[in-house]
């Protein structure tokens, strides 16, 4: 599952004036004596999406995110790290789930933040196993805040089929089977893309829900509260981007593109609010679909979305 990690992506300009410098330039190979930092992640995974009958091509997104933000400017104050990737052999999925967790427990005791780059959206519950199994030794009951920038609630029954829409009733299962408290939030949700029946399980499980058409210049600052509201009664942070909450003029690239979406300059204070919250131990991006994407777009905003998460390091 674990492969070597590849640092040929990390290419880019190289600017002769002083202070100049590029992510290419900064990020390392992960060794196992280094300094807590932000430390990238990939998991190259189709095989969710496949499942869930979507269009596949995320498995390419991991190294498509790295080149994208190869050239960025670098203006973090601490170090950042290339983990390497978890990837996913046909089918294979509880195996890949089983293996990035396993990898995220110990990036989560090193204090490092990890950023895992995907994939389809089934790395969420990769992630929060990674996380669940960090936090387990130290908390009896910890409040894991799940915050999810997504067009789709992902809460689908996973008893037939698990896949990159079943990865939020996962979790709630086994928030359920460990006496954890199941505290979710989907910003961003698309009403033409989800059944009734998953706005009543998202009810049932009290869901904070925010849709598409409720996030608006006007409205932004309202739901910056809502969310500030959310977090304070949270010990502990996990933010997902699934990229197609974007529009699909600014994120074609993605498995599911989005008719609507929330526009990237909305996306943005969303975001910072999380990370600036002193809380947020975790982040992945997932869906990035290179072979649909033009342009870059795509994998242009994944970029920038990671480069304004590690701002504050």
């Amino acid at each position: 599952m674990a492969t070597e990690i590849d640092m040929s992506p990390w290419q880019g300009r190289v600017d002769p004036e002083p202070d100049s410098d590029r992510w290419h330039q900064r990020v390392a190979p992960l060794a196992e004596d280094a300094p807590s930092g932000c430390a990238l992640l990939g998991f190259a995974s189709d095989a969710g999406v496949a499942r869930n009958q979507g269009r596949v091509g995320a498995a390419d997104g991991p190294a498509t995110i790295r080149r994208a933000l190869a050239p960025l400017a670098w203006h973090r104050q601490g170090p950042a790290f290339d983990a390497g990737d978890v990837s996913c052999d046909g089918d294979a999925l509880e195996a890949a789930q089983e293996a990035l967790a396993e990898r995220l427990a110990p990036l989560l005791d090193a204090c490092h933040l990890p950023i895992v780059l995907g994939g389809g959206h089934e790395v969420a519950y990769a992630s929060w196993q990674g996380l669940a199994r960090h936090l387990a030794p130290r908390e009896t009951r910890p409040r894991v805040g799940i915050i999810n920038l997504d067009a789709h609630f992902d809460l689908r029954d996973p008893v037939h089929v698990r896949s990159s829409g079943t990865p939020f009733s996962q979790i709630a299962e086994a928030c359920q089977a460990n006496g954890w408290p199941f505290r979710y939030a989907c910003l961003g949700v698309s009403r033409a893309a989800n059944t009734r029946a998953l706005f009543r399980r998202a009810d049932d499980l009290g869901v904070l829900i925010r849709e598409d058409r409720d996030i608006t210049h006007t409205g932004i600052d309202a739901i910056r509260r809502d969310l500030e509201r959310f977090i304070a009664r949270c010990d502990a942070l996990y933010l997902t981007i699934d990229l197609d909450v974007l529009p699909a003029a600014e994120a074609p690239g993605v498995s599911a593109p989005a008719a609507r979406g929330v526009p990237l300059a909305l996306i943005e204070p969303l975001v910072e609010t999380v990370r600036n919250s002193g809380k947020l131990r975790l982040a992945d991006l997932a869906e990035l679909n290179p072979e649909h994407d033009i342009d870059g777009r795509t994998a242009r905003v994944a970029a920038r979305l990671v480069h304004l998460l590690t701002l504050n390091g």
